[in-house]
């Protein structure tokens, strides 16, 4: 992998908290001769707005990349793990070194070069709030292509986190094949079904 000398790569993950489907990355290096107006934290944005931003993201950043941890790594690994691995996975897939990468949070991934935490960096670092709303995006994405495998639980609105709505779906189905079997309300839920 080659590395690039001046480059600094931001990261941030999407779906730690949801009780099912993956937790996703993104990596982005901007182009300062290519300025992009309006980023900050995904969650401060509206998902039309989000979705303005993605398209400029992919067509001025300098790279980028999004790559996800699924829900058999997350279960294995813990939601910590799975998702440094996600983190891991989207630098390596930008092709080369970043001089440095700064990583929303306070648990810093193994990656080649310089690299350090910032907590609250999707709010105060634009690299960082670029790779936040690709996360943010793709996830949101995936999970509701997996609403048309899974109707029944309505992950095209809750995106898998704990509303009621999902909760009161667990209950009444169980838990299916895109549901973390290691996060409580899903295992509970799963211990209902033996009984």
């Amino acid at each position: 992998m080659r590395h690039s000398v001046g480059v600094v790569c931001g990261v941030d993950e999407a779906g730690r908290g949801p009780l099912a489907g993956p937790v996703y990355a993104a990596a982005v290096v901007l182009d300062p001769a290519h300025p992009i107006r309006g980023l900050k934290d995904s969650k401060q944005l509206l998902p039309e707005e989000r979705d303005k931003l993605r398209c400029k993201i992919l067509a001025r950043a300098r790279a980028w990349y999004v790559a996800f941890a699924t829900v058999e790594e997350i279960d294995r690994l813990n939601i910590l793990g799975a998702t440094l691995l996600a983190m891991q996975r989207a630098v390596a897939g930008l092709g080369f070194e970043p001089e440095e990468t700064l990583i929303d949070g306070n648990r810093l991934p193994e990656l080649p070069g310089r690299a350090r935490c910032i907590v609250g960096g999707d709010a105060s670092h634009r690299a960082i709030s670029a790779a936040s709303i690709l996360a943010k995006t793709a996830r949101d994405a995936e999970m509701r292509r997996l609403h048309e495998r899974y109707p029944l639980y309505g992950f095209d609105q809750h995106k898998g986190y704990a509303t009621p709505e999902h909760l009161g779906a667990l209950e009444r189905y169980g838990a299916c094949e895109i549901h973390r079997r290691s996060f409580e309300p899903v295992w509970r839920a799963m211990q209902i079904e033996l009984w």
